[in-house]
């Protein structure tokens, strides 16, 4: 189920997180379908909104490897 709270436009996200610029995320959900962002947006009356826990996710899954995971000492 989606929480309205953690929904955010593209301004949004590009606002916090600046290391994307708001035309590469417009990139990205142009090629949802391919690249596997969709999950993460929503459409509603024209407007896309993302899914910030499902947007984490999917950044999560583009690592080039995966993060080591940490033993207890």
């Amino acid at each position: 189920m989606v929480d309205y709270r953690d929904l955010a436009t593209v301004k949004q996200v590009a606002v916090e997180a600046p290391f994307i610029t708001e035309a590469t995320l417009r990139w990205w959900i142009f090629h949802a379908e391919t690249n596997g962002l969709k999950p993460a947006l929503l459409k509603i009356g024209g407007r896309v909104y993302i899914d910030r826990a499902e947007f984490n996710k999917w950044l999560e899954g583009q690592r080039m490897a995966p993060k080591p995971l940490k033993t207890a000492a």
